[in-house]
């Protein structure tokens, strides 16, 4: 089994920069023989708390963000930076270790986790179950298949991530079309992507009134009474689609957040009309600025279409990238002209430098909300993204100096839903 551990790159002088964007004096680099940094990291993933406490008058300066007043003010723009950790072949949880810390450790949003029937490979979300206690606060995001599995298997699955993680699981539902992955489980024949996707459609909506079927204050705990449950505070879900039907409750209590985040391809347009009904994050893949901004443009026009709020979807711009080891301008058709269109998507192959550029100025414009990069070669790239791209753009000011709260949702400024079985029964 090849080691996929990233390997720091050796120090060197910092690139040089322009004058209006100075970068840091040193990147940070994580150890890759320790299972985590002996030294600590040139940001902290929370604020900074003083040693003691402030006096009153004169007020004293302090690196903790200030408590918002009243009225709160509407939350800022943040851009959002998540990246993949594919890693093929690979036949231990332990192989992905790293990419996670590294993942972490850089402050990113979230991570995502590839699975598919039609690959062998390990169970992505078992795989990121595993590495929840291994990581304080980035997202985990796995591709849990809908087609051929049980709902409500799904829904229990994921909400236990969501616990074991303390809120930070997402979900990127997948679908099955073919016939060999149909005879791996012998149910039913192949189906076209448009009914696996309305199928999908349908296992989301349902997942969500199973992981409501809890309120919140359910879990009561009398032990002396002998009671663990309030049961007036138990729904039915009560769910027919068109292949399936669900009653509930659920198993499992009501995530941390809620609803676990769901995050979504929308680049053709069957998989985005899946996209814009029930994802939080929309995956759009664009070679241009421009096209980035056309595409964020009309999936939020679609989701308004669909009787949803525009402003509560984060559209990120997915890309692969292939990162040199020095600051050399990217290859021609890279860097500030933006990513080449290959036939996997679009491709960015040059400096961290020329990707931290394309990045700020994509976002500066509005063209998106952030960037979810897959890396060509996990190890490599992901360190090169973390120490270099990543550690300019929080040195500018652009990338955030810490993650804003403990969850997913709060990472990405989404409200945590409201119990639609307690909004049914108000209305």
């Amino acid at each position: 089994m090849p080691d996929f551990t990233p390997t720091p790159p050796a120090p060197q002088a910092p690139p040089a920069i322009s004058s209006t964007s100075p970068a840091p004096s040193t990147p940070h680099v994580v150890s890759s023989t320790s299972p985590a940094p002996s030294t600590p990291h040139v940001v902290s993933s929370t604020p900074p708390a003083p040693s003691t406490p402030p006096a009153p008058t004169p007020p004293i300066a302090s690196s903790t963000p200030p408590a918002p007043t009243s009225p709160v003010p509407p939350t800022p723009r943040r851009l959002h930076l998540a990246a993949a950790i594919d890693v093929p072949g690979a036949t231990r949880a332990a192989d992905f270790l790293p990419l996670a810390r590294f993942a972490d450790e850089g402050l990113l949003d979230f991570l995502t986790l590839g699975d598919s029937f039609a690959a062998p490979g390990l169970d992505a979300l078992s795989v990121l179950a595993r590495l929840a206690p291994e990581t304080r606060r980035v997202g985990l995001v796995p591709t849990v298949t809908t087609t051929h599995t049980e709902p409500f298997h799904v829904q229990a699955q994921l909400a236990t991530l969501d616990w074991v993680s303390r809120g930070r699981a997402g979900w990127r539902p997948g679908v099955s079309t073919s016939e060999n992955e149909a005879r791996l489980f012998g149910r039913r024949a192949a189906v076209t992507a448009r009914e696996a996707w309305r199928e999908a459609g349908e296992v989301v909506e349902a997942a969500r009134l199973l992981w409501d079927s809890w309120e919140d204050d359910a879990e009561i705990r009398d032990i002396p009474g002998g009671r663990f449950v309030d049961r007036d505070k138990l729904h039915y879900a009560d769910y027919a689609g068109t292949t399936f039907s669900v009653r509930g409750p659920s198993i499992v209590p009501r995530p941390p957040q809620g609803h676990p985040v769901i995050v979504a391809d929308a680049d053709d347009p069957v998989r985005r009309a899946f996209a814009v009904r029930h994802a939080d994050v929309l995956l759009v893949e664009a070679s241009s600025r421009e096209q980035a901004a056309a595409f964020s443009a009309e999936v939020r026009a679609e989701a308004a279409r669909a009787g949803r709020e525009p402003t509560d979807l984060r559209v990120l711009a997915s890309l692969t990238v292939e990162l040199s080891g020095g600051e050399q301008a990217a290859e021609p058709g890279h860097g500030g002209g933006g990513p080449r269109p290959t036939a996997h998507g679009p491709h960015y192959r040059g400096g961290p430098v020329d990707l931290a550029e394309l990045i700020g100025d994509w976002y500066a414009a509005g063209a998106v909300d952030g960037f979810h990069l897959r890396p060509a070669e996990p190890g490599r790239d992901l360190e090169r993204l973390v120490n270099g791209t990543a550690a300019l753009l929080q040195h500018r000011g652009v990338f955030r100096a810490f993650h804003p709260g403990s969850t997913l949702r709060e990472h990405l400024g989404l409200a945590r839903p409201a119990n639609l079985h307690l909004t049914a029964s108000a209305t």
